[in-house]
């Protein structure tokens, strides 16, 4: 169904939890490569919290290569809440197993500050194994999503699977009202002045009082425009902030106005009841279940976007993992990397998100096309949902041309939530906060 917009290696000193794994002590006589008692290498793969996806993988993994011992460890025991602080003291112990060199050989960095562990040489580039791997179909692999994620030109992170943020519109009420809307040009005071037209045509015609977008505050929009435009804010290469400049303070000042001007509310609406909604679409049957169940002819559209940029849909990986630059065993980490590409785990139907992989998606999407087409395709509500073939021609082709991706941290977007929130209320003006955030950006981004 439809997600709201969610913004959000281990080491030395944590608790770990090692889960499936084959077992067997390790011997100290080969300091290079660890080995069990029965010769296995052992490589070690740390992870946030237990999963049974990845106790399946490591069975597959292992059975495939016999010769290694994959052993998980997690931050997290399984069914243990995260608190407050639970993260940033999780970060902080990746950071320092990092540094050490002492952490696992693979690590899961979603919400790590990956620029920053560029920066310093603690990850392998993989770009080297991707081109000499010879498992892999790179015809069948959804390049355009992993050139996206490239940092610097290289691959130091690869996601198990991914999803896309979208923007849907409501059809029905474009059509009627005569709106033929340029989406891949349009800037956010257009979608203003374009939404206020639509609210006042919908209000004449039914008498219901539809807003261009509703349920969040001010706050969360500006976060996220600013994932959208995380690019031209942090340099994460140079690890610069750039909130001091006009691009941020337009943000600011173009979404006060649409509040003021009531074409968005924080006031809670029902699902339908808006004429846009940001969307993220988790898997090929989202692009039915998410859109079709808020509007009878949903609209996918580019989002609204500063002149320059690309409104297109957002790639967001899901769990990215990385190899760590002094393991001694990168080789055998990098079979594990090829392993999660491989359709023997891209197949599977616990993954989560969009395959990597162009025949699983396609699949997929042929099974639902059909299931529409005979009408056994039910969305939550137990209604069925009419869909166009050329729909899915389109869906194809959106989950094969993506390609925008923000690699973020977490804690600069939360930052930029936290101290906006004074200028939305009238406490502060768009240059003071702008400012806070600046310098608080700059001093994380340099600790």
């Amino acid at each position: 169904m439809i997600k709201r917009i969610g913004i959000i290696g281990i080491g030395i000193v944590m608790t770990v939890t090692t889960a499936c794994s084959s077992g067997g002590s390790v011997e100290t006589a080969n300091k290079e490569k660890p080995k069990t008692k029965e010769g296995k290498t052992i490589i070690t793969l740390s992870m946030k919290e237990p999963s049974p996806f990845y106790q399946v993988v490591e069975k597959k993994f292992e059975e495939k290569y016999p010769d290694i011992d994959l052993q998980i460890q997690t931050y997290k025991k399984m069914g243990e809440k995260w608190g407050g602080g639970d993260f940033e003291n999780y970060k902080k112990t990746t950071n320092t197993a990092l540094l050490s060199g002492k952490g696992a050989d693979i690590l899961e960095v979603s919400d790590l500050p990956v620029g920053e562990y560029v920066s310093k040489q603690l990850l392998v580039n993989m770009n080297d194994f991707m081109d000499k791997d010879q498992t892999l179909n790179k015809n069948d692999l959804h390049m355009n999503i992993l050139k996206a994620i490239q940092l610097n030109g290289g691959w130091y992170t690869m996601p198990s699977a991914f999803s896309l943020r979208a923007f849907v519109g409501d059809g029905d009420i474009l059509k009627k009202a005569g709106v033929n809307v340029d989406d891949k040009n349009w800037t956010w005071p257009e979608f203003a002045e374009i939404s206020k037209k639509l609210m006042k045509e919908t209000e004449k015609n039914s008498k219901e009082r539809r807003y261009a977008l509703a349920n969040d505050p001010p706050e969360l929009l500006l976060q996220e425009m600013v994932v959208d435009s995380y690019a031209e804010l942090v340099d994460r290469a140079a690890l610069k902030a750039k909130f001091d400049s006009p691009l941020f303070g337009e943000m600011m000042q173009q979404i006060k106005k649409m509040y003021d001007d009531k074409v968005m509310t924080s006031e809670s609406a029902d699902f339908g009841k808006q004429l846009f909604y940001s969307t993220v679409i988790t898997s090929p049957a989202d692009f039915i279940e998410g859109p079709y169940s808020l509007f009878a002819n949903p609209k996918l559209m580019q989002k609204p976007h500063a002149k320059g940029q690309n409104g297109g849909m957002r790639i967001i990986p899901s769990s990215q993992f990385a190899i760590q630059a002094k393991s001694p065993v990168k080789e055998e980490a990098w079979k594990f990397i090829a392993f999660m590409l491989s359709a023997d785990v891209q197949s599977l139907q616990d993954r989560g998100g969009f395959s990597l992989l162009r025949s699983v998606n396609e699949k997929v999407l042929s099974e639902i096309q059909a299931q529409v087409k005979s009408g056994t395709f039910k969305l939550d509500s137990g209604k069925g949902a009419k869909v166009p073939d050329e729909q899915f021609t389109q869906f194809k082709q959106l989950i094969q041309t993506a390609d925008r991706f923000a690699g973020l941290d977490s804690k600069v977007i939360s930052i930029v939530g936290d101290e906006s929130r004074a200028f939305f209320s009238g406490q502060k003006s768009a240059e003071e906060v702008a400012k806070l955030i600046q310098n608080r950006a700059t001093t994380y981004l340099n600790e």
